[in-house]
């Protein structure tokens, strides 16, 4: 029995109403990169914790909220992505004594961008900084708060954003993880 558009799974071992290869459909992208910037007051202290939030100063995402965000350029990798964004739109740059622990978080949430019909898988990553640092930021971005970790709910807009939150929150700050140790990236 041949499908829509001249294809058939006769034959092929596939259940009736699935096709064996898109025909159409949403491009997958992982080329864009975040990095969740958070300082803790007092060591292992979940509650202490602040999420640096940057308000966009131009499209895309104008007056919106969100952690260091970029697109990974060819032939570099997430980690060299996440390292140039943090110093071209925070100032945050290896070797700064601020810069305490660098992690890759385990989830990469997909989310769906109409204007380009693509689903993003964007990796993420934390990087915790002294209560001291300041952030000097870049033209993207018109100025800065931190979210306390009781406030994440509200001063996120995006759920992908609040689970990578909930991330550093369960994972990464509690004394004794596993994970924390699993997940470190090299700070070089």
């Amino acid at each position: 029995m041949a499908k829509r558009g001249g294809a058939s799974n006769e034959g092929m071992g596939i259940p009736e109403g699935y096709r064996r290869a898109a025909r159409g459909g949403p491009t997958v992208r992982t080329d864009i990169v975040d990095v969740y910037i958070f300082r803790m007051a007092r060591e292992g202290d979940a509650s202490s914790v602040e999420f640096l939030q940057l308000l966009r100063a131009a499209a895309p995402l104008e007056k919106t909220w969100q952690p260091v965000m970029g697109h990974i350029e060819a032939g570099e990798s997430t980690i060299d992505c996440a390292r140039r964004e943090l110093a071209e739109e925070v100032g945050l740059c290896a070797g700064d004594p601020a810069w305490l622990g660098f992690w890759a978080l385990e989830q990469a949430h997909p989310f769906y961008v109409a204007p380009i019909d693509a689903i993003v898988m964007s990796p993420r990553l934390a990087a915790r900084v002294s209560m001291e640092w300041t952030p000097r930021l870049n033209e993207e971005h018109s100025d800065m708060r931190w979210a306390p970790s009781e406030a994440v709910d509200s001063m996120f807009l995006w759920p992908g954003q609040k689970r990578a939150c909930a991330e550093v929150l369960g994972e990464l700050v509690r004394p004794g993880s596993a994970a924390a140790g699993a997940l470190a990236i090299p700070m070089e």
